[in-house]
């Protein structure tokens, strides 16, 4: 009788411990596996006081989110904004072995009598890598689609393949927006000896990882000029500023919304090599201390003791300082200069800064197509080139140009204003238009701005 009571006060009160269980997640830092600790309960999100913390709670911590070994146990408080004052501390004391899979199996007090936001935990883990990956593309944010299983990469059919699943690789890589599904067979060298791993892929486009989604696995009918591609706007969280081009500057990164330079502490080509890759620039050809006390920086230093191998994607992936936390004064901001596989000019013009507008695209120069483009679109030509302020032209006045003949690289650029390359810009996939040269675009900018106008050279004109 007595289990039978046991068995249905049980199966009663079941839901509500269900319900209390915990989950815990890292807030407001670079990515998932570093920040605030916040934990749930009954459907809030609360903070954990700091009192006993330490790297066996967060070695937990780790394990739990699936990311990596952990690496630090940093104040809460270094994750801006901070916690809402009606945000409630649900934790007042952890301790954990360090062997436990979820926080919940380790002893801690809820009942929080003397923690204030101020006492607020954080953790910080090595970063879990993507288990899919764009290659080909001209960076990391675009491609052909790839997925890893048991340590082998291979291939996704496009059965089913639309914006929804680029949404989720998209966001999975920590790029920006997806603006295209592209046929992965533009992206050479072809995937001939990989296998298709996954046949059909459904998204709803919330996702956070593509392993997440419905799919069927073993592409069994699906051959490689069906592979999938995605293209996703590359984030601006690293620039080169201030130099001729947007491949050549002083290093600066986005922290908090905010951009910061980058101390020489620890800095070598190594580190340069990843900001050129991470740009879409080619191989990093010089790094050295920045800059005079006009050029160097005012605001944020934000990282130190940057560590690369020289493989890693993006800066972000290298071992570092915290955030912010350094000794360092501007004097010691870096600059890298890249090679710049893209390129773009005004030719046919009365001055540098007008005429015919032509970019540089696999080594070819082509003009680009006048559908969509506008202010905006001029604004971003003029400040990439150094020139002052577009001064827009009338359909009319662009006709006093000569067309351009051979290749139209680029149609239906959009463009918000803000970007530093017209590369950034969304835009058709490369050589895709359905323009003819009367309507190549020409551009009209007010004047050279700060000295550091950009000539690309023509070998193919005197």
């Amino acid at each position: 009788m007595a289990l039978l009571f046991f068995l249905i006060l049980a199966f009663c009160t079941g839901p509500a411990l269900l319900e209390s269980s915990a989950r815990v997640r890292l807030v407001r830092g670079p990515h998932r596996c570093e920040g605030r600790v916040e934990v749930e309960r009954n459907g809030q999100w609360g903070t954990v006081c700091d009192d006993g913390w330490d790297m066996n709670d967060v070695d937990v911590v780790c394990r739990e989110l699936g990311c990596g070994a952990a690496l630090k146990t940093p104040s809460g408080n270094l994750y801006k904004p901070l916690a809402e004052e009606d945000q409630k501390v649900l934790i007042q004391w952890v301790n954990c072995s360090g062997m436990e899979n979820e926080l919940t199996e380790c002893e801690q007090v809820e009942d929080v009598f003397d923690c204030t936001h101020k006492e607020d935990a954080g953790a910080m883990c090595e970063k879990s890598p993507p288990r899919v990956r764009l290659v080909g593309g001209r960076h990391h944010c675009e491609g052909r689609v790839e997925v890893e299983r048991n340590g082998q990469w291979g291939t996704v059919c496009n059965n089913g393949w639309d914006k929804k699943g680029a949404h989720v690789v998209c966001r999975e890589l920590g790029c920006g927006a997806a603006v295209g599904t592209p046929s992965g067979n533009l992206y050479k060298p072809l995937a001939e000896d990989q296998k298709v791993l996954i046949q059909w892929v459904n998204c709803n486009g919330m996702e956070n990882e593509l392993t997440e989604c419905e799919q069927v696995e073993d592409g069994f009918d699906c051959p490689h000029k069906e592979d999938a591609g995605v293209m996703c706007v590359l984030p601006e969280t690293v620039r080169l500023f201030g130099g001729p081009g947007r491949c050549k500057g002083r290093v600066e990164v986005k922290h908090q919304g905010q951009w910061g330079t980058v101390c020489k502490a620890g800095w070598n080509l190594s580190a340069a090599k990843v900001v050129c890759r991470q740009l879409g620039c080619g191989k990093a050809i010089l790094t050295k201390r920045c800059c005079n006390r006009d050029t160097q920086g005012k605001n944020f230093i934000w990282l130190s003791e940057v560590s690369c191998s020289g493989e890693e994607e993006s800066l972000q992936d290298c071992p570092s300082a915290l955030w912010g936390e350094n000794n360092c004064t501007h004097a010691d901001d870096m600059w890298v200069e890249c090679e710049d596989p893209f390129d773009l000019r005004l030719v046919e013009g009365d001055t540098l800064c007008s005429g015919r507008l032509e970019v540089l695209h696999k080594g070819e120069w082509g003009s680009v197509c006048d559908d969509g483009w506008g202010k905006k679109e001029e604004q971003v030509v003029c400040k990439q080139l150094g020139c002052g302020k577009s001064t827009f032209l009338s359909s009319k006045a662009r006709k006093k140009f000569v067309p351009g003949v051979g290749r139209i690289w680029l149609d239906d650029v959009r463009c918000s204003g803000k970007e530093q390359s017209l590369e950034h810009c969304q835009h058709r996939f490369w050589g895709h238009h359905n323009c003819n040269h009367k309507e190549d675009v020409a551009v009209n900018c007010s004047e050279q701005s700060s000295g550091l106008l950009h000539v690309s050279p023509d070998p193919l004109r005197p």
